[in-house]
């Protein structure tokens, strides 16, 4: 195979090349109609060829299981199988066995599924996915890889990523070295751009004779999808081809192109058109309309396409409703016709030095739509409301920090509507949570350092509350720091409290603004109330309803003695302001009385006097927190044997216990009073606390 680049545009990285096969001369950007099953869906190869297409794409996964690979070897090749005289690119089965394999078992060594043909089991690896392509004699071959949804979590990204570079090397070894058919590369790394990085360093260290990016158009938004093409393309070799995989529609071949990719495949074309549905210089056309049934005009006066030149949208619309076959043929014809001339036209442009003002023109069409009058241009529809219940989402920026691509980052919050409370507020949520509650709390270290015998309970385990689970920022960073982990010294149970879902519910909606939730875990504690790690000794519980209450249950119907009593406590409901009940000296002091006797330590956002105050009239041992966002301080508060331990273990000091200068100011101040509290009782409570014994004995005669 040979490749010669001609012209990039210097407004984008678009670019002309010509790419030359032992069965012609292909001209790029291309695109690639997929004949899946060594034809187009309801298309003769007659008709294809006739529209003058370079390239065909056929599938390795389906090959394999029907017809196999002797049948090819019998006819010399998938050219003369099918009567197709031109190049023929072969995908290697991996997103076939993504998507569609039954009792699938990966490991190192390939796949191993059921066949959906005659539920056989089959084994694919690396090397049979090369040994049937030789078999079928495509002109471009492409490695076995791990396809995986594209928002994936980050483990098992990392996972796939290392797999499809040790099955790339075994590709290439298996496809030997005097062969003319050629062989890309694929790289992965779903949404992270430094995974897509690492993916490409990989990749490209392989002599591959093209590459491609794979894992895209599986779960990711657009905007998503085309900051990922954009930074992707820029890490593959400037001289050698590179393909974006089953990407996409017109729009989206336009945007990829102007990104620098090269090479095209997707089922669109031939799949919308037995839906009816059809791309037109007028806008996406639905034929299924009714308004269309009269229609006498044609499917799109600027196209020269058989389909077009000879029928109305009325008998287009007939034979769609009659379902007839013909119908979908006509509508193929027309869709292949108009990506092939998009493509041309995108070369056309590139070499003549007009891309730029080409795809100005271009995109309005593309984005245009029949849904609200045909032959008008589409109204936007204003984006879904990101509302659920009481609860919205607000997007934010932070310009101080900026994605792979220079952008700023976006992120999601959740905001109470009835009282204008937003849930980290203050600064990032995942940030704000990583800082303030798991990094703080020393959970990570924790576990890692940790031996089972050194729990306080029957399971062994280190316990962690999340009393107020909104949006799951909390509960589900602490899970992806844990998951980096290469060792759990004690398993770790998680338990969150919420007596309102509909955060979560809202965020799992807009996962780009809430990239902690592409995970699998908020997903089943929404559906079963519980989550297991299925690789660690990690879980994940939920405890609806409200949480004094939940607390109450828990020692009448269990025993504070027996029950199972948290290590670190996550304490983050809305504020004493919107949830008074919570900050509360008495809920304050039912949690403490839970947990005397162990050793427990919480970490809170807030800074309130009156909220610091309740805490030390409850008994616990108060301090101040690291500082986030805005705030110069959070709220750390300990059981007296924590304390205890830490006076024994000589690191007393490294607590950052309110002293007497605190003392003094909340004896001065105008939220004096423990919060939930009135009277005198209360404030000489706080006042001797023993903990201010420890730091400074001499605090007598401070009250009034």
């Amino acid at each position: 195979m040979k490749f010669q680049l001609e012209k990039t545009c210097p407004w984008s990285a678009a670019r002309a090349a010509t790419l030359t096969t032992a069965h012609g001369i292909v001209q790029t950007p291309i695109f690639m109609p997929v004949a899946t099953q060594a034809v187009l869906r309801g298309v003769d190869t007659q008709v294809v060829d006739k529209l003058d297409y370079q390239v065909l794409l056929a599938n390795t996964f389906h090959l394999l299981l029907r017809p196999g690979p002797d049948l090819f070897k019998q006819f010399c090749g998938i050219h003369n199988f099918m009567r197709w005289p031109k190049s023929v690119l072969t995908d290697s089965g991996g997103f076939q066995i993504f998507s569609l394999s039954k009792s699938l078992v990966m490991s190192e060594q390939g796949a191993r599924f059921r066949s959906y043909v005659n539920g056989d089991e089959v084994m694919l690896t690396p090397e049979r996915s090369i040994a049937m392509q030789q078999a079928i004699g495509s002109d471009i071959m492409m490695v076995l890889d791990q396809c995986i949804n594209s928002t994936s979590d980050r483990a098992a990204t990392i996972a796939a990523l290392e797999l499809t570079t040790r099955w790339a090397k075994r590709s290439f070894a298996a496809r030997g070295a005097d062969v003319q058919q050629a062989l890309f590369g694929i790289v992965q790394g779903a949404c992270f751009a430094d995974l897509r990085r690492e993916s490409a360093k990989q990749i490209t260290a392989i002599p591959f004779d093209g590459f491609a990016l794979g894992g895209l158009a599986v779960g990711e938004t657009k905007q998503q999808r085309e900051q990922m093409v954009e930074f992707s393309a820029a890490l593959l070799p400037a001289d050698k081809p590179r393909y974006l995989m089953g990407v996409g529609t017109p729009i989206d071949l336009l945007e990829a192109v102007k990104s620098g990719m090269d090479m095209f495949d997707c089922i669109l074309p031939t799949s919308l058109a037995h839906q009816g549905v059809c791309f037109t210089s007028h806008g996406k056309l639905d034929l299924r309309r009714t308004i269309y049934r009269t229609s006498e005009d044609k499917l799109d006066a600027r196209c020269s396409c058989s389909t077009c030149s000879r029928f109305s949208r009325a008998y287009l619309h007939h034979l769609k409703r009659t379902d007839e076959h013909v119908g979908h043929q006509l509508l193929s014809v027309h869709n292949l016709t108009f990506y092939r001339e998009l493509m041309r036209d995108m070369r056309r442009n590139i070499l003549a030095g007009s891309f730029k003002e080409f795809y100005e023109s271009t995109k309005p069409v593309l984005l245009q739509s029949d849904t609200v009058n045909p032959g008008k241009p589409c109204v936007p529809k204003p984006a879904p409301a990101l509302t659920l219940g009481d609860y919205e989402v607000v997007i934010s920026s932070d310009k101080s920090r900026t994605d792979a691509l220079g952008n700023a980052i976006r992120y999601g919050s959740v905001r109470q509507v009835s009282s204008g409370e937003t849930m980290h507020s203050v600064s990032e949520p995942m940030s704000e949570a990583h800082s303030l509650y798991v990094a703080q709390s020393g959970l990570v270290e924790r576990v890692a350092s940790a031996s089972q015998s050194q729990r306080d309970n029957s399971s062994g385990a280190l316990i962690v509350w999340d009393v107020g689970l909104g949006a799951a920022t909390n509960a589900m960073v602490a899970i992806l720091e844990l998951e980096k982990l290469k060792h759990f010294g004690c398993p770790v149970e998680i338990v969150s409290f919420e007596n309102d879902l509909n955060p979560l519910r809202l965020a799992l909606r807009s996962p780009s603004l809430f990239p902690h939730l592409r995970h699998r875990a908020p997903h089943d504690l929404l559906n079963s109330g519980v989550w297991q790690s299925a690789k660690n000794p990690l879980s994940w519980r939920l405890l609806q309803g409200d949480f004094s209450s939940a607390l109450n249950s828990a020692v009448q119907s269990i025993g504070a003695e027996s029950a199972a009593k948290p290590h670190i406590i996550w304490y983050d409901p809305f504020s004493y302001k919107v949830n008074c009940a919570l900050w509360s000296r008495d809920a304050l002091k039912a949690l403490y009385d839970f947990c005397e006797g162990s050793e427990t330590a919480l970490y809170t956002y807030t800074a309130s006097t009156a909220v610091r105050a309740a805490m030390l009239a409850a008994g616990w041992y108060v301090g101040a927190g690291i500082g986030t966002g805005p705030k110069s301080e959070t709220t750390v508060a300990f059981t007296q044997k924590f304390v205890q331990q830490s006076q024994k273990n000589r690191n007393l000091a490294a607590l950052p216990l309110l002293n007497s200068d605190w003392l003094e100011r909340w004896r001065k101040s105008g939220a004096q009073q423990p919060f939930g509290t009135h009277g005198e009782a209360a404030l000489i409570a706080v006042a001797a606390h023993p903990q201010f014994e420890l730091v400074r004995p001499n605090i007598f005669g401070l009250l009034n």
